[in-house]
């Protein structure tokens, strides 16, 4: 569901769908919440270009947790919802990069 108040993405935006210098193809539209600073930004790089501090993991117990932000509908999703659904937002269909999943570990706890 979209939010009420437009949530605003730090880092090296390049368009209003949440690309960044780093990842800017046309699924690169997902922007990840910070949990250490409750900050959305489109990537682990632009945190660390950004902010002062190192990030932090999600912990399992958190996957009800909005963190996810869609690109092209604004909509937040849940850490379940994201990761139950198959690079698409449930909300509005928009495809999002399956390359992500490869940087899950950077942003959440997660099994090996």
């Amino acid at each position: 569901m979209k939010a009420a108040v437009p949530i605003r993405v730090k880092g090296n935006c390049l368009d209003n769908e949440t690309r960044c210098v780093h990842y800017h193809t046309d699924l690169d539209i997902v922007a990840i919440k910070f949990k250490c600073c409750q900050t959305y930004y489109p990537c682990f790089k632009c945190h660390a270009e950004d902010a002062d501090h190192f990030p932090q993991q999600w912990k399992k117990e958190e996957l009800k947790t909005k963190a996810i932000l869609c690109g092209a509908c604004k909509a937040e999703l849940t850490i379940q919802q994201y990761f139950k659904c198959n690079y698409t937002c449930p909300f509005c269909s928009a495809s999002f990069n399956p390359g992500c999943q490869n940087h899950n570990y950077l942003y959440f706890e997660i099994e090996n």
